[in-house]
C-alpha cells in the first residue's frame, strides 16, 4: 500500500506538469473526425504514468529482483519511447510493430520470458506475441475517458493480491506502482478528461501488465490451470480487441489502422449507459473475471477449468450480442 500510496502521490503531482508540457510542445489531440471531445485535449498523461512506476519500483523492489526489473523497464522505455514519437509524429503501423517487438527482445534478453513449452525459442515466441497483443489490447482501449487508466489500474490490483497471496516478490510491488500511478492519473483523465495518456502512456501500461502476467507465478498450483489467471485478470481487455478485430474483418477494413466507434465502451454508450456508466461498467467487469482469475488460481484440475469455461462462453454470448446481430455503421 505504500508503493501504491506513493505512486499515486507521484502521479497526481506529474499529470498537471504534463499537462502543461503537452500544451507546450504542440502535444494535442484535435477534437476531429469521429473523437468524442469537444475541445482540444493536451497528451502526453502517459509520461506521468511512466515516472511515476518507474520511481515507485525503482525505490521499493528489493534487491535480489532488481535484474528483471531492469529487463521489464528497459524493454517498457523502448515501447514508451514509440509511444511519444506516435503522438508527436504519427507512425505507421510497421514502425510501431517493430518498436513493440524491439521492446520484447530487451525484455526476453534480460531473462523475463514465458515458460510454459520447455523451448526457449518457442517460448521467446511466446512471449513477443503475448506482449504485441497486451501492447495493442491497451493502445485500443485509450478510446474514452477513463478507459484504459482504469481498467488497468483494476487488472494491476488483480495481479498485486494474487502476488501477496503467492510471495512475488517483483510482481507485487510493480503492480501496486501501476495501480496507483494509473489511480492518481485518472484524478485528471476520468470523464470530464483534462489530459489524455496518449500511446507513450497505453503502450507502456500494456507492456508492463503483459511483464506482470509473465512473472506472476503459483509455486504451488497446477501451470496446466494457473496460465490462464492472467487471461481471466485482462479478459474485458482481450474481449474488446476481439470484437473490434471481428468487425472490422467483417466490414473489410484493416483493424489497426481504421479508428471508428465500434469499441465495447462505444457499444455500450450508445445503447443508453452514457460514457461514464459504460466506463464505470467495464471496470466493473474487470473486477469480475478477475475475481474469476483468483478463483482460479486456487483449483486444481478439472475444478479449476471451469472459471475460464464459464468466461469463455459469456465472451462468446457477449461477442454475438454486440456484433453478430448488430449491425455497426461503417467505421472507415
Amino acid at each position: 500500500m505504500l508503493v501504491a500510496a506513493g505512486a499515486l502521490a507521484l502521479a497526481a503531482g506529474a499529470t498537471p506538469l504534463a499537462r502543461r508540457a503537452a500544451s507546450r510542445f504542440g502535444l494535442i489531440d484535435a477534437p476531429i473526425g469521429r473523437k468524442a471531445h469537444g475541445e482540444p485535449i493536451p497528451l502526453l498523461g502517459g509520461a506521468a504514468i511512466y515516472a511515476a512506476v518507474v520511481l515507485a519500483a525503482v525505490l521499493f523492489v528489493g534487491r535480489q529482483e532488481l535484474s528483471a526489473l531492469i529487463a521489464i523497464l528497459g524493454g517498457a522505455t523502448v515501447v514508451a519511447l514509440v509511444g511519444l514519437f506516435d503522438d508527436h509524429n504519427p507512425l505507421g503501423a510497421v514502425p510501431k510493430l517493430a518498436g513493440q517487438v524491439a521492446g520484447a527482445g530487451v525484455m526476453i534478453a534480460g531473462g523475463v520470458a514465458v515458460q510454459l513449452t520447455g523451448s526457449p525459442a518457442l517460448d521467446a515466441a511466446l512471449t513477443v506475441l503475448w506482449v504485441v497483443v497486451l501492447v495493442n489490447a491497451f493502445n485500443f482501449q485509450d478510446n474514452m475517458d477513463g478507459m484504459a487508466g482504469g481498467l488497468g489500474m483494476v487488472a494491476a490490483g488483480w495481479f498485486l493480491v494474487l502476488a501477496i497471496d503467492n510471495g512475488q516478490l517483483l510482481v507485487a510491488p510493480l503492480a501496486a506502482a501501476v495501480m496507483g500511478a494509473c489511480a492518481g492519473f485518472l484524478l485528471y483523465n476520468f470523464n470530464p478528461a483534462t489530459i489524455f495518456m496518449g500511446d507513450v502512456g497505453s503502450l507502456f501500461l500494456g507492456f508492463v501488465l503483459a511483464a506482470l502476467a509473465i512473472k506472476l507465478r503459483f509455486p504451488s498450483r497446477d501451470v496446466a490451470v494457473t496460465f490462464l489467471v492472467p487471461v481471466l485478470i485482462l479478459a474485458p481487455v482481450l474481449f474488446d480487441l476481439t470484437l473490434v478485430t471481428v468487425s472490422r474483418v467483417r466490414r473489410g477494413v484493416n483493424p489497426f489502422t481504421t479508428a471508428g466507434r465500434d469499441h465495447t465502451s462505444h457499444r455500450l454508450a450508445d445503447r443508453g449507459l452514457g460514457t461514464r456508466r459504460a466506463v464505470l461498467a467495464l471496470y466493473l467487469a474487470a473486477l469480475c473475471t478477475g475475481a474469476l482469475g483468483a478463483a482460479t488460481s486456487r483449483l486444481a484440475p478439472p475444478w479449476g477449468w471451469l472459471p475460464p469455461v464459464a468466461a469463455g462462453l459469456f465472451a462468446l454470448w457477449a461477442l454475438w450480442v454486440l456484433e453478430l446481430r448488430h449491425r455497426v455503421a461503417d467505421a472507415g
